[in-house]
């Protein structure tokens, strides 16, 4: 038995080693060269409430290096208080093709879908960008997501990874989001089954038009599970760009950290009932107890320090996190994480942005 649960711990170490060594090299590699055609992009960033870092995060729509897009904001309620932040970037802004679209349209029970919708009848380009207002925009943005187009692609997405973070909690999220979180969604891409990540959607209009527009991303609690659901019954596959782009995260609770991760489980377990179970193997607690029962502290103390200091290694080569209470803040992730999947399991409900989710009322929206 002593054997055996040395034996689980060591291929739970190697599958880590090898998720980060996978994604290290992917990281290191030069980005693709830029596509010879630059074809008309329009970009959808849909905005509501008014948080600290948005003149930032909206602001860099307007500093793409890329000769042929618009950008079209949407937001629902024309009393919304980013309203005239909005007006105020894209009247700053006169050399790029800016508007704002107000109101909503009931094609789902996703609020975020509805807003959208407008955005998505009126934007001109033949790709359409969906950029969540709090993700920050290198230059190279629309470059990249172009890139990774490709004759079996059938959307184009991307995982963000959390900067600038501003005390512990925040610290924390980050470690869910950075050497976790996008590390398998990079590997999954590595290995030839890409996610959809909701923070980037690039859709080919012409594709999703004829699968019936934003309306069947509605059917599934979030709409990248939705996204990638609908890739794969084409016959297609979710690429992701080859590097990650930047969400600055500013300050966070402890109680925030775990809603928003919550939110996301219960996202995961309603979309991919069969792959969710095996989330419980997700972070080291499995392999350190199975060594810690197999061979006693020493042996379970060698594997933390292996487990986490190729995590962290991988995190401080790419600038995912800082030196010292990051260190602290993995290991809390990892005794929250079968918390987390333990708690999924209650329901599949939440509430985003006041609006009550459940996959029943979508599915019976959006059909």
């Amino acid at each position: 038995m002593e054997l055996a649960l040395i034996g689980l711990a060591g291929v739970l170490l190697g599958l880590h080693l090898l998720s980060c060594a996978v994604v290290g090299w992917r990281l290191r590699r030069p980005l693709p060269p830029r596509v010879d055609a630059a074809p008309f992009v329009t970009l959808l960033r849909p905005v509501c409430g008014l948080d600290p870092l948005d003149a930032e995060t909206l602001g860099s729509s307007f500093a793409l290096d890329y000769p042929a897009f618009e950008v079209i904001f949407c937001v629902a309620d024309a009393d919304d208080p980013v309203v005239p932040l909005v007006e105020g970037l894209i009247a700053a802004h006169p050399g790029v093709a800016a508007r704002l679209l107000i109101g909503e349209a009931r094609v789902s029970a996703n609020p975020k879908l509805n807003n959208l919708e407008k955005g998505w009848q009126a934007a001109r380009g033949a790709w359409v960008v969906m950029a969540d207002s709090n993700l920050l925009l290198r230059r190279d943005y629309l470059w990249q997501l172009l890139a990774a187009r490709g004759p079996e692609v059938g959307l184009v997405s991307s995982p963000p990874v959390g900067v600038r973070p501003e005390g512990a909690w925040a610290e924390l999220e980050c470690a869910f989001l950075n050497s976790n979180q996008a590390r398998l969604q990079l590997l999954a891409d590595s290995l030839g089954f890409g996610f959809a990540q909701g923070k980037t959607l690039m859709w080919e209009r012409a594709f999703l038009a004829a699968r019936g527009g934003l309306a069947p991303l509605g059917q599934r609690l979030a709409e990248d599970v939705a996204s990638t659901r609908l890739v794969r019954g084409a016959g297609k596959r979710v690429a992701l760009t080859q590097r990650p782009f930047a969400q600055p995260i500013g300050r966070r609770t402890l109680r925030q950290v775990w809603a928003r991760q919550l939110r996301w489980a219960k996202v995961r377990r309603e979309g991919f009932p069969l792959l969710f179970p095996g989330e419980v193997l997700n972070g080291s607690l499995v392999a350190l107890v199975a060594a810690l029962a197999g061979g006693g502290a020493g042996v379970a103390a060698g594997v933390a320090v292996v487990w986490y200091g190729a995590e962290m290694a991988l995190a401080l080569a790419c600038g995912w996190v800082r030196p010292g209470r990051a260190l602290v803040m993995l290991p809390l992730r990892d005794l929250m994480l079968p918390a987390l999947w333990v708690a999924s399991y209650g329901n599949t409900t939440f509430e985003w942005r006041g609006n009550a989710m459940a996959p029943g009322a979508l599915r019976k929206m959006a059909g």
